[in-house]
C-alpha cells in the first residue's frame, strides 16, 4: 500500500548544502550515524546524488512496487528500496531508469542489485546499488510492499523526506529533523579539515596537529 506519513522534510536550501558535502563527512558530523552498508555503491564510476528519500519496501524477486514507487515520488526525489533481503535478482535496468529520469526523479539507492549497467552509464540516471546481477524479477500483484513507510537498511532507519546522499565512497542518511545541526556540523568539519591541510602545506606533521607524539 502507498503511505500518507506526516514525515518532516528536508528543505530545498538542507538539500542545497548537502549536495556539496561528502558522504563521510556527512557520516562523521551526524554523530556516526546513517552510513547505509559499504556494499552500496555506484553502479556506475563517478555517479552522486542527493535528494529527499521515497522509501519503497519491495518483496523479495519483485519489483512491482519499485515501478509503483516511480509514480509515486515527486521530481528530486531518491528512491530507496528494501528488496526483502533477496539480493540475488536485477530489480532495476533500462527501462525503469528510463522512466525515472522522464519524471526527473534524483536517483535510486537500493539495497540489492541491478542489471544493464552500459545502458545505465549511458542513460546517466544515478544509480546505487549493492551490485549487479542478471537475474530478473517477478510482478505479483498480490505481494505486499510499501511505498512511503519507514524501512530499515543495515541498521539505519531511513524516512521519507530524510536527506539522501550519494557519492563514490557510499550512501549517508541524514535525519530531517536532525538536518541542520548535521549540516551546521559537517561545514565547519570541512573548515577545520581545510585548515589543517594547509598548515600540512607549511611544514606541520600530521603526528603534532593530531597530538599524535
Amino acid at each position: 500500500m502507498t503511505h500518507n506519513f506526516k514525515n518532516l522534510d528536508a528543505t530545498d536550501e538542507q538539500l542545497v548544502r548537502a549536495s556539496a558535502l561528502p558522504t563521510a563527512t556527512l557520516f562523521e558530523a551526524n554523530q556516526q550515524k546513517g552510513a547505509l552498508p559499504s556494499q552500496i555503491k555506484p553502479a556506475v564510476s563517478g555517479m552522486r546524488l542527493c535528494g529527499r528519500a521515497l522509501t519503497v519496501q519491495s518483496p523479495p524477486r519483485d519489483n512491482l512496487w519499485l515501478h509503483k514507487g516511480i509514480y509515486a515520488a515527486k521530481p528530486g526525489d531518491i528512491l530507496v528500496i528494501h528488496v526483502s533481503h533477496h539480493y540475488e535478482a536485477g530489480y532495476w535496468g533500462e527501462i525503469m531508469s528510463f522512466a525515472a529520469k522522464y519524471r526527473k526523479l534524483g536517483g535510486l539507492v537500493i539495497d540489492g542489485c541491478v542489471r544493464d549497467r552500459d545502458l545505465l552509464e549511458e542513460i546517466g540516471f544515478p544509480v546505487f546499488s549493492r551490485g549487479l546481477c542478471i537475474r530478473g524479477t517477478e510482478k505479483d500483484k498480490g505481494a505486499r510492499g510499501s511505498v512511503g513507510a519507514p524501512i530499515v537498511i543495515g541498521s539505519v532507519e531511513v524516512h521519507t523526506g530524510d536527506i539522501i546522499v550519494g557519492d563514490a565512497d557510499g550512501v549517508a542518511v541524514v535525519r530531517a529533523d536532525w538536518a541542520e545541526d548535521t549540516l551546521d556540523r559537517s561545514e565547519e568539519r570541512e573548515r577545520k579539515e581545510a585548515k589543517i591541510i594547509e598548515k600540512i602545506q607549511n611544514g606541520e606533521t600530521t603526528l603534532d596537529l593530531f597530538n599524535l607524539n
